[in-house]
């Protein structure tokens, strides 16, 4: 199978997605020797952490200290991203000199209220308090189950166009179509985004597939087929919505690297290095991961 794409844009999120369902605490100095291995690896744009509130999740009560050490390094062609779930957690990230946040509003209104307690009408609102209070900040919308909800099921075409329209009337350039359960299969993957790329001229959009049911790569694939160019995965294939029941780890950065290479499609990481990190994160956070290269590969 010969794509026309020659390169495809990675952005990992393991530190982040990944690092927020482990129950222990990872040592930040952990979390940071992880960080600086996968950037010597290659990756250029990357989630380093949450200004999430630790009470709702405790792995994410070190983001300050994780974004004063990356930024404090200074790393060339290196691009951190933060999360954020509300106005707080963007000024947080804003006033340690984060330049781009990652912003997430579910598609189901059930999903977004128990994953940050929102109605739409008010994540959209404060979505437009931090664009006007922060316009430097550039802001990706991550626009969670958009392939399936965990509480109402089926995500209709129509709700998606609904909020994707909202969306563009706020200007947001960057949006992320989230299988937040790992239920998307290749023909809806390859549809959706089809749709949307055909919809909403100005907006690039992304894929952030779980691989909840062994689908994560042949969805990526559809989504690859159909003109998606930006990927988020995770080392390990760590992660999954700690708010979403069932849903369990994304799609293996080194399992996607593998195929793409495999393809002689390029990402400008190092696939060796980035197998050394994967070691990292068995000996320190997980022993036993989901991913087939971690399965496969031993290191030398």
């Amino acid at each position: 199978m010969k794509l026309a794409l020659k390169k495809v844009d990675i952005v990992e999120v393991g530190p982040r997605d990944g690092f927020q369902n482990i129950k222990k605490f990872i040592p930040t100095e952990v979390k940071l020797q992880i960080i600086e291995g996968l950037i010597a690896a290659g990756i250029k744009k990357m989630e380093i952490t949450s200004f999430v509130n630790p009470k709702a999740i405790a792995q994410m009560a070190d983001a300050s200290d994780i974004t004063e050490a990356i930024l404090a390094s200074k790393y060339r062609n290196f691009q951190p991203i933060a999360l954020v779930p509300n106005f707080v957690g963007a000024k947080k990230a804003y006033q340690l000199g984060i330049k781009e946040v990652t912003y997430v509003i579910s598609i189901s209104e059930a999903h977004n209220q128990a994953n940050i307690r929102r109605t739409h009408e008010q994540s959209f609102a404060e979505l437009k308090q931090i664009q006007d209070e922060f316009p430097g900040l550039t802001i990706r919308v991550d626009a969670a189950t958009a392939f399936g909800c965990p509480f109402a099921g089926e995500v209709s075409d129509e709700l998606i166009l609904q909020y994707l329209d909202t969306v563009a009337d706020l200007g947001v350039k960057e949006v992320i179509l989230c299988d937040t359960i790992g239920v998307a299969n290749p023909e809806q993957v390859a549809r959706i985004a089809r749709m949307v790329q055909e919809r909403y001229r100005g907006i690039a959009f992304g894929l952030h597939l779980h691989d909840t049911r062994g689908l994560g790569l042949a969805n990526t694939l559809a989504g690859l087929q159909a003109g998606m160019t930006t990927i988020e995965v995770a080392v390990g294939g760590l992660g999954g919505c700690p708010f979403a029941p069932g849903a369990s780890g994304n799609t293996a950065t080194e399992d996607l690297l593998n195929m793409l290479h495999g393809m002689k499609i390029e990402t400008g990481i190092d696939m060796d290095k980035y197998m050394q990190v994967v070691e990292l994160v068995k000996q320190h956070i997980q022993p036993i991961l989901s991913s087939h290269m971690a399965t496969i590969c031993k290191p030398e």
